[in-house]
């Protein structure tokens, strides 16, 4: 029979659609065996903050508030800088690990936590300062000592995230997260009697929460310190400390790729913050403040889902590219975009059928409930675009473009959003609903930008990028050793 017969041809067709089934439903267990462990990492970490602030709310008013401005102010200036800088191992880990250069990870990793740890020694005087700053920047004195107390105390929570950071990136990049979500839960069940004792029964009050912050994140990093040198699963990738990882040639690598990670992540969170604070500034600051508050502790709660989906494609990206297999790295992003959709559509289908009601879980006063009633349809919206930006963000982190995304942030948040949401709330008289939509300006600037960059990604082309990444990092460290 003739190989250009019609039977033939068919048959070959058939067997090729029944080989991208295959491979479209192995990505897709892939990711989703990837993104459900790493979502309720993000959620039990976020636990842990919540938590404290939640027991030192029982405390009275002036506690609660000096606990939540200090949050806040730590992931401003501390947490989301360090999680960005540590992002970067999202690309040098995971393409090592594609490669089979597997002893590098733990090169990579001990050079992220040393650089991370002489940061965070300028972060930590900022912090020990938070009482004048805040003082500086027009707070209340009496809540500006509550804060700068509770961030004192929390000092030492700042060098264990660091490291947290650094030894989940290094974990999840090799696929290992159920021990990452083990870890997670183990400290904050810990962290629930703990923080009971340290508030409630040492006399502590709300100077307990934060020690039993800066406790429970330290029992978390030795939790997985233990596990890195003890568990077979990293064999391959932890050789023990090596003065390789202090190299001074080779920390240019992974300043190129942290510098612009941090900025990209920072740019678009303080972004958020920035419009919680221009809410004070409008008419009745009371309740737009307190209905932005709640918008946003409900965003980045729904939110947690696309950012684990946003690790997951981080990891199937530069693993695949590490791997040389592009196309398989651009079925990866395809197939996670279309998991995003459906995720935020059901999500946002949920945020506008229950608006009537989500209100009543932060605030009993009918006028909160209403205004947050007519806020979450335009919360939902921006959960889709929040959605398809955290994927694409991820996807970004896994080839290395991170340089692109800080540009692009920078634009989207600071040229469109920001600007957008003053003219709405101020000019036009909006309100903070003006402030929100001009989040969601930012949103559809971001999301357009990254769709482009990578429907015009040459995938062939950053496969060998990610070859000569890989090979020329271990080139650098043979020239050391």
């Amino acid at each position: 029979m003739s190989l250009n017969s019609p039977l033939i041809i068919e048959e070959t067709k058939q067997n090729n659609k029944e080989e991208e089934r295959r491979k479209l439903v192995e990505e897709v267990k892939k990711q989703l065996w990837l993104s459900g462990p790493l979502i309720s990492v993000t959620l039990l970490n976020f636990g842990i903050n919540l938590i404290s602030v939640m027991f030192v709310g029982h405390l009275g008013e002036l506690p609660l508030s000096g606990a939540s401005i200090a949050t806040s102010f730590a992931s401003v200036t501390g947490f989301n800088l360090l999680g960005g800088m540590a992002s970067a191992l999202d690309t040098l880990c995971g393409q090592s690990y594609g490669a089979k250069q597997y002893r590098m990870l733990g090169i990579h990793m001990q050079r992220a936590m040393f650089i991370l740890m002489i940061v965070a020694i300028p972060l930590a005087i900022i912090w020990a300062n938070t009482r004048s700053i805040l003082i500086f920047l027009g707070q209340d004195p009496e809540i500006s000592t509550e804060a700068g107390n509770y961030a004192t105390l929390m000092v030492p929570s700042l060098f264990a995230y660091g490291l947290l950071q650094c030894l989940n990136r290094f974990l999840q990049t090799q696929n290992i997260v159920f021990p990452m979500m083990f870890s997670s839960a183990v400290t904050t069940l810990l962290h629930l009697p703990l923080c009971w004792i340290m508030v409630y029964k040492s006399g502590l009050e709300s100077r307990g929460a934060a020690i039993a912050n800066s406790i429970s994140y330290w029992v978390n990093v030795t939790i997985l310190s233990l596990y890195v040198m003890f568990s077979p699963s990293c064999k391959k990738t932890w050789n023990g400390f090596s003065d390789e990882a202090l190299a001074l040639n080779n920390i240019p690598i992974f300043l190129k790729l942290a510098i612009p990670s941090a900025v990209m992540v920072c740019l678009e969170m303080w972004s958020f913050e920035l419009m919680v604070l221009l809410s004070g500034l409008l008419p009745n600051p009371k309740l737009e403040t307190s209905v932005l508050s709640i918008c946003l502790t409900t965003a980045g709660t729904v939110w947690m889902i696309p950012f684990g989906l946003s690790g997951a494609i981080s990891i199937r990206v530069s693993n695949e590219l590490g791997a040389g297999h592009p196309r398989a790295a651009r079925l990866a992003v395809y197939v996670v975009v279309v998991i995003a959709l459906i995720e935020s559509i059901l999500v946002g289908a949920a945020m506008i059928l229950l608006r009537n009601i989500c209100g009543y879980a932060y605030s009993n006063e009918e006028e909160v409930v209403k205004y947050v009633a007519t806020m979450l349809p335009i919360l939902a919206a921006s959960n889709l675009l929040d959605g398809m930006q955290c994927v694409l963000s991820g996807t970004a982190r896994g080839v290395g473009w991170q340089k692109i995304g800080a540009y692009i942030n920078l634009g989207s948040y600071y040229i469109v959003g920001i600007p957008s949401g003053v003219v709405l709330a101020f000019v036009l008289h909006i309100g903070g609903k003006g402030l929100w939509l001009g989040i969601i300006c930012a949103l559809v600037v971001q999301v357009f930008c990254l769709t482009i960059v990578t429907i015009r990604t040459d995938w062939e082309k950053e496969a060998k990028k990610a070859t000569d990444r890989v090979y020329n990092s271990i080139t650098t460290e043979s020239l050391v050793s």
